[in-house]
């Protein structure tokens, strides 16, 4: 089981990389049309965060590891949340508070239902993933963490956004 718990935490870790990729050419792609980054004093901490949580989940595995099939359902579920964000999204998916003058914000899929549904995923990531695993100190701790950072996050974007909110 270890083999696979390993391996289940390398192909999460993998998909972050990749993200992070496709957000920076997005980020690349948005600023040359006048966007503006706002926020990204606080930036590496996110980036951090998420380095420390899913090296954590290593560091702390279980020998052997258990793997909770119920647990881990769930969280294919919530990576399927987190694809509906980036398919959502598209071209205007980054990891940073990227804001275009004048663009209208996206309002659909799960937009439509959740100011911040990617934050919402990720709440739910940095709690379960570890939970398959057996690892509850592991999703305790990085859950506090994510909620201390979030709120910085949310404040910091929504009063980006406010006056693209307003708009029609």
């Amino acid at each position: 089981m270890s083999i696979a718990a390993y391996a289940i935490i390398a192909v999460v870790a993998l998909q972050r990389l990749a993200e992070v990729a496709y957000a920076t050419r997005n980020t690349t792609r948005l600023k040359a049309r006048g966007a503006v980054e706002i926020g990204s004093r606080h930036y590496p901490l996110i980036v951090l965060l998420h380095a420390a949580w899913i090296c954590a989940m290593v560091v702390f595995l279980p020998k052997p590891a258990v793997i909770h099939p119920i647990l881990l359902a769930l969280f294919v579920v919530i990576e399927a949340g987190r694809i509906w964000v980036l398919v959502t999204l598209g071209r205007y998916f980054t990891t940073r508070i990227i804001t275009l003058p004048d663009a209208p914000l996206v309002r659909r899929g799960p937009y439509r239902f959740v100011r911040h549904p990617n934050y919402l995923v990720v709440v739910c990531e940095i709690l379960v993933l570890p939970l398959v695993f057996g690892e509850v100190r592991v999703a305790i701790v990085f859950s506090i963490l994510n909620a201390l950072v979030l709120a910085l996050r949310i404040t910091t974007e929504d009063a980006a956004l406010a006056s693209r909110r307003s708009a029609p």
